[in-house]
């Protein structure tokens, strides 16, 4: 991509926001940091017990960036690694996902290729014993338990698993292989001309992974593309603008970044677009953050594609990463980045009250915006218009959508908030296909023939209910009368996942997606399509 923005930035949502910027002349050390030098000398040297220096300089490093912005943070070695890890595409280990459920851990998918499924590992089996350590049944933390099955390529780990109601544990001796971490979570057919791609995060891999599922769904008759960017908290900025690219023409702005000390850098997109003329709608929410924000405002600002849900979370603030000699690391924040049009999508903040910043969500819930768009007020001071169309537009405070659609609150209740945070919902799903699993497979040889015959029926409904009531969660007829649609809809969801794939779970619980069917009524009418872009009020 030709663009003069040369340094991998990172944002995610709330939690990291990465890049490198021209280097900057040293400074001999002022008054201010010398009275820190001076502190931290007289307590080393003159205290009268042995200070913990290393959390004193920690403590005094979160201390300072607290006071400056919600996103400036510091880590340690560990939270390094582990922010990292799921941007960097991949981590060396033994290729699954699983759950712990009463202190067991369960095998949801054995990822294809990998290591667990070259030896045999299946979905459904519970890992008992990890070399010559029970993890079963001892409340270990899930974080020493993925400890213990990650390690170097190469080396080897012996689990031994509980496979259906045998009491024999089966031994597997698994060499350990590089996992691939996936950011694209399905991509299937929504209609006969409509192409749907689900990313999670921005990561190292997304853009490949991107092309891809296109060049895929191509072949299957698509036209039309819906992304969805709901709930994806962001990622590395320069793979925001690759897929940018995907959907601009040559020589467009994507995004531009500036700060007090970072000269102004522009992306701009290339004559390579893969997707620069099929209808385009993109799907977005409250969660959906900092590289979500930076596509979306790309392709709403340029009256590219239509953007669908409700306002974004407002994330415009740029992080430096400065590594320190531990392995941890400061991420300041150096630069806000603006849309092609001149907007900053950073929602207000004061310093660093990370408290009252991250209140802002329930707040809007409190004040009714998610269920109502008139409840969104946006000073004039904010207005901007889009760059073909000249549609009015705003920024500080997210990205406001084209159709906005409501927050369905109308089948969740508190029983099946219980049912779900506990894990009951999966534990009767887990229970259910470890005793069907050869029938299921059997009945429903492929996706088509479960997602058109499958029913959940009174007796697994029954029996997640019974689950609950035994462990003190009092059933409550009128509240699972009114979340019984819903809870029936996950309950199939989660036993297609286990069953076939990811894709599988986003086809089915889908069928619930408000927002998804907005875009499928728009991008199916090239009409309504047209006069959304135009800036022409509709009834809808």
């Amino acid at each position: 991509m030709r663009k003069t923005i040369v340094y991998p930035l990172l944002l995610i949502g709330s939690l990291l926001m990465t890049g490198h910027v021209r280097a900057q002349q040293p400074q001999w050390p002022d008054e201010n940091a010398r009275k820190l030098s001076i502190a931290l000398y007289a307590i080393e040297n003159l205290y009268v017990d042995e200070p913990n220096k290393k959390k004193l300089v920690e403590d005094a490093i979160r201390g300072m960036l607290d006071k400056l912005d919600p996103h400036s943070a510091y880590s340690d070695a560990e939270e390094t690694k582990d922010l990292n890890e799921p941007l960097q595409g991949g981590f060396d280990g033994i290729g699954i996902q699983f759950n712990m459920l009463t202190d067991t851990l369960y095998v949801v998918q054995v990822i294809s290729g990998g290591p667990s499924e070259r030896v045999g590992l299946a979905a459904g089996d519970r890992i008992i014993m990890v070399d010559d350590t029970v993890i079963a049944g001892v409340k270990m933390k899930t974080t020493d338990v993925m400890r213990r099955l990650r390690g170097p390529k190469g080396t080897e780990v012996r689990v031994k698993v509980q496979r259906g109601g045998s009491p024999k544990l089966i031994e597997f001796k698994i060499i350990r292989g590089k996992i691939p971490v996936h950011s694209l979570d399905a991509a299937y057919m929504a209609d006969s001309t409509t192409g749907y791609i689900r990313l999670n995060r921005f990561a190292n891999t997304s853009h490949e992974e991107f092309l891809e599922a296109l060049t895929r769904l191509r072949k299957e008759g698509m036209k039309h593309l819906v992304l969805d960017l709901q709930g994806n908290g962001g990622g590395y900025l320069h793979v925001a603008c690759n897929l940018a690219d995907e959907f601009l023409s040559n020589g467009r702005l994507i995004v531009y970044t500036e700060g007090r000390n970072s000269p102004r850098e522009e992306a701009t997109a290339t004559a390579t677009g893969n997707f620069e003329d099929g209808r385009l709608v993109i799907l977005v929410d409250e969660s959906s953050a900092s590289a979500s924000e930076i596509v979306s405002g790309a392709v709403q600002d340029w009256d590219r594609g239509v953007i669908v849900g409700r306002r974004t979370f407002g994330k415009g603030l740029v992080q430096r990463p400065i590594p320190l000699p531990d392995n941890s690391m400061i991420r300041l924040t150096i630069a806000r980045y603006y849309t092609p049009g001149g907007r900053n999508i950073q929602k207000p903040y004061t310093g660093g009250d990370a408290a009252a910043y991250n209140r802002d969500l329930i707040d809007r819930y409190n004040h009714g915006e998610l269920m109502n768009a008139d409840s969104i007020h946006f000073p004039d001071s904010l207005r901007s218009r889009t760059l073909v169309n000249h549609r009015t537009v705003y920024g500080g405070g997210g990205i406001m959508p084209d159709r906005f659609i409501p927050l369905d609150t109308s089948r969740y209740t508190d029983y099946h908030r219980r049912l779900v945070g506990l894990g009951y919902i999966y534990r009767t799903v887990l229970s259910y296909v470890d005793g069907h699993r050869k029938a299921l497979r059997k009945r429903y040889p492929d996706f088509k023939s479960f997602s058109q015959q499958f029913t959940v029926g009174d007796e697994l409904l029954s029996d997640l209910c019974a689950r609950a009531t035994a462990d003190s969660v009092a059933f409550d007829s009128a509240q699972y009368a009114k979340s019984r649609p819903l809870i029936a809809l996950q309950l199939k969801a989660l036993i297609a996942r286990d069953l076939f794939d990811e894709t599988a779970y986003y086809r089915i619980i889908n069928e619930d997606n408000e927002s998804l069917r907005e875009a499928l009524r728009i991008i199916n009418n090239a009409e309504a399509y047209e006069k959304i872009l135009r800036g022409v009020k509709s009834d809808k």
